[in-house]
């Protein structure tokens, strides 16, 4: 029996996902689910676009050929393996795209000058690092989701649990963040003291994540308290990750204790 995929293969439009990995949404999401290797997504709304099957590629959309970014997923399915990144080679993806994401939301290159935030590429595959919080899929960049694992099973070891909240976004996601808080009222100003903007935010590299301890609520400073916060403050540097966000940080974002990012060469 073949072993099920445990990669997330990524492109500017279409995330092609291990197909077991996926809900189905529908009846027919099921059936083509459970008969499927892969499945291309659309990155910006998270639509099911087409299925790999052993018989070949099952179009779960109309018009699939018209779909923006289609051919270079397609193109990425046909490569041979041998021709696919190796096990820690990992490239950027173009940041074209991403100035059309600033303008949505009425800022310029000067965001990343005033915040002293640089701009953050997509990782062209992510290695799946187990579930978070919510049963979801943890994509990670593959030697932080190794860290990852060591320093939540050497934790575990400790007595101490910790948890992921979320891993890798792309940029899509995090605008989608921005347009759901602007449609909540909040302006753009507010939204930028919590969450970076498109592009900027360390979660694009999934390098980084948002850790957690059970009974804490998610993203909270009292997660300070804790003796999971504790933990990390005293073991997190060996396994490379560090706290992004401090108080009084120069990026004028708020106070993180839940937010650590692999730095480690």
């Amino acid at each position: 029996m073949r072993p099920l995929p445990r990669v997330l293969h990524n492109t500017a439009e279409i995330e092609i996902w291990p197909a077991w990995l996926l809900r189905a949404r529908s009846n027919s999401d099921a059936r083509a689910l459970s008969q499927s290797r892969q499945v291309l997504r659309r990155k910006r709304d998270g639509r099911y676009l087409a299925a790999v099957q052993a018989g070949g590629l099952l179009p779960l959309v109309t018009y699939l050929m018209r779909e923006p970014g289609i051919d270079t997923a397609l193109d990425l399915l046909d490569a041979p393996r041998h021709a696919r990144p190796g096990l820690d080679h990992v490239a950027a993806l173009p940041l074209d795209r991403l100035h059309d994401r600033l303008d949505a939301l009425g800022l310029d290159d000067g965001y990343g000058v005033r915040s002293g935030l640089p701009l953050v590429p997509e990782p062209d595959w992510l290695a799946f690092a187990g579930f978070d919080r919510y049963r979801r899929p943890l994509w990670l960049h593959v030697r932080a989701a190794r860290a990852w694992q060591h320093m939540r099973d050497a934790a575990l070891r400790d007595g101490v649990v910790l948890e992921a909240i979320s891993g890798y976004r792309s940029h899509d996601y995090q605008l989608g963040i921005f347009e759901r808080k602007l449609a909540r009222g909040q302006t753009v100003p507010q939204i930028l003291a919590v969450n970076a903007a498109p592009g900027y935010s360390e979660h694009h590299s999934g390098l980084a994540l948002d850790i957690g301890t059970p009974d804490e609520p998610p993203a909270e400073e009292s997660f300070e308290e804790t003796a999971a916060f504790a933990w990390l403050q005293q073991h997190a540097g060996g396994f490379g990750f560090a706290m992004s966000y401090p108080r009084d940080n120069p990026h004028g974002i708020v106070y993180e204790p839940w937010h650590w990012c692999w730095h480690a060469g």
